[in-house]
C-alpha cells in the first residue's frame, strides 16, 4: 500500500455537496490524496498532507471517472452499411440486432474477448473507469451464458439481456418461457442485472414483466429498455417493478415523467443513439425540471450507436438535450453510479474509489465547449495510474 497526492488541480469536481456547491461540489486550487484504491483526503493544495508520491497536474481540471451504465460490448460483426442506409433515409428498427446475433454466435471466445478489450481500452483512454456490459447477442442458452462469462472477466456489472429480440423459430410466448427458464438458470449466476427490450418489434408489456419478475426472483436487479422507438409501457413497468433504471426514455408522456420523478428509477438517456439514428433526442430538461434522476450513458453497440465516448455524449446532451454542462457531467458520473446502484464511484470524496480523469483543460466546461477534442490527459482507476500525463 502507498499514498499518492494529486496537486495543483485548478478545478476539482467532487460531486459532493459537502465539499463544494451543488451539483458538482467543485473545489478550486485543489488536491487529493489516494491511499491504495481509495480517496483518503480532499482539500486545497496549500494543505495537502505528505504522500509517498506526488503528481503535479499544473492547473488542469480533474473529474470523477465516467460511469457508463449502458453498453453492449460482447459482439462480433459490422453494421456500418446499416448506418449508411440510415443516413440516407432508412428508419431504424430493432430487427438489425439479428445480424449481430448471427455474427456473435459464429465468433470464438477469443475473438469476442479481444473485441471487448479493444472497446474497453478505447473507453478508458477517454476517462471511463466503470462500465456496465450486457449480453443479448447470443439468444441461446449457451451463447447468452458465454457472453456473460466473457463480460464478467472484465466488469462486475454484467446484465442478462436474453430478452433483446425474439430469435427465428420462436413465438414471443415460447421464447419468454426459455428466457425465464433454462436460459435464466444458466445466466443468473453470471449477472448482476436483468433487462428487457420493451418495444414494438421486441417484447410487449406482459412479456417484459414476466422476464423482469423471473430475474428478480433469482436475485437480479431489474432494468428496462424503455420508450425508445415510440410511446409504450416500458417506463411505467420500470417504476412499477422498482427497476434501477429505465433506459432511452425518448418518448415520454406526462404520466411517465411523473412516475420517474416520484421514484428511485433513474432515467438513463443515450444521446449517441439519437445522433446515430437521426431520431428525436430525449427531453432531459423536462425530466430534470420535474425532479427525476438522470444518467447519461453511451449505449455502445454495433447497430444503433457505435461510440464509447462519454465526452461526446456529454457534448450531445448539452447541445441537443438542453442540459447544462454541470448537469451533463453529473449525469455521466454520479448519475451513472445511481443507475448501477453504486455508492463508491462517480464522486471524489474520502472513502470513494479513486477513479478520476485529468483533463488537458482548466475546467470541466471544456468537455462540451470543445467537442471531439481528446481532452483526457491522464486516467487513474482504483488508485492505479492507467494513462500518464505527458
Amino acid at each position: 500500500m502507498s499514498t499518492l497526492a494529486i496537486t495543483n488541480i485548478r478545478e476539482l469536481v467532487t460531486n459532493s455537496a459537502e465539499l463544494g456547491p451543488a451539483p458538482l461540489g467543485v473545489i478550486s486550487d485543489a488536491a487529493l490524496v489516494i491511499d491504495d484504491d481509495r480517496v483518503a483526503w480532499v482539500g486545497p493544495t496549500s494543505a495537502v498532507p505528505e504522500a509517498d508520491r506526488q503528481i503535479d497536474v499544473a492547473g488542469r481540471a480533474a473529474i470523477p471517472g465516467f460511469v457508463d451504465s449502458h453498453a453492449h460490448l460482447v459482439f462480433a460483426g459490422d453494421r456500418s452499411a446499416e448506418f449508411a442506409a440510415r443516413m440516407t433515409g432508412t428508419p431504424y428498427t430493432a430487427g438489425g440486432i439479428r445480424s449481430t446475433v448471427a455474427a456473435t454466435r459464429a465468433a470464438t471466445d477469443a475473438e469476442l474477448l479481444a473485441n471487448l478489450d479493444r472497446l474497453l481500452e478505447e473507453a478508458l483512454r477517454q476517462g471511463t473507469t466503470t462500465t456496465e456490459c450486457k449480453s443479448g447477442y447470443g439468444l441461446t442458452v449457451a451463447d447468452e451464458a458465454r457472453s456473460l462469462r466473457i463480460a464478467g472477466t472484465r466488469t462486475p456489472h454484467a446484465t442478462y439481456l436474453g430478452a433483446h429480440v425474439i430469435p427465428d423459430g420462436y413465438t414471443e410466448e415460447s421464447y419468454v418461457d426459455l428466457v425465464c427458464g433454462a436460459m435464466l438458470d444458466e445466466c443468473a449466476p453470471l449477472a448482476r442485472f436483468v433487462d428487457a427490450f420493451c418495444e414494438r418489434g421486441a417484447f410487449g408489456a406482459d412479456a417484459t414483466r414476466a422476464v423482469l419478475a423471473a430475474g428478480a426472483a433469482k436475485g437480479l436487479i431489474p432494468r428496462v429498455h424503455a420508450n425508445q422507438l415510440g410511446p409504450g409501457p416500458g417506463v411505467q413497468l420500470a417504476v412499477e417493478l422498482g427497476a434501477a433504471s429505465a433506459d432511452h426514455c425518448t418518448y415520454l408522456s406526462d404520466e411517465d415523467v411523473d412516475a420517474l420523478s416520484t421514484s428511485d428509477t433513474v432515467a438513463t438517456l443515450l444521446p449517441g443513439v439519437e445522433f446515430s439514428t437521426r431520431s428525436p433526442y430525449p427531453d432531459a430538461r423536462r425530466l430534470i425540471d420535474a425532479g427525476a434522476t438522470v444518467a447519461i450513458a453511451t449505449d455502445c453497440n454495433p447497430g444503433s450507436c457505435y461510440t464509447n465516448s462519454m465526452p461526446f455524449c456529454i457534448a450531445l446532451a448539452v447541445r441537443e438535450m438542453r442540459m447544462s454542462p454541470a448537469e451533463a457531467l453529473w449525469s455521466a458520473t454520479a448519475g451513472g453510479a445511481r443507475a448501477l446502484q453504486l455508492d463508491d464511484v462517480g464522486a471524489l470524496r474520502p472513502g470513494a474509489r479513486a477513479d478520476l480523469a485529468i483533463l488537458d483543460a482548466p475546467s470541466y466546461l471544456h468537455l462540451a465547449y470543445r467537442p471531439g477534442v481528446p481532452l483526457v490527459a491522464a486516467v487513474i482507476r482504483g488508485g492505479v495510474v492507467i494513462k500518464e500525463l505527458e
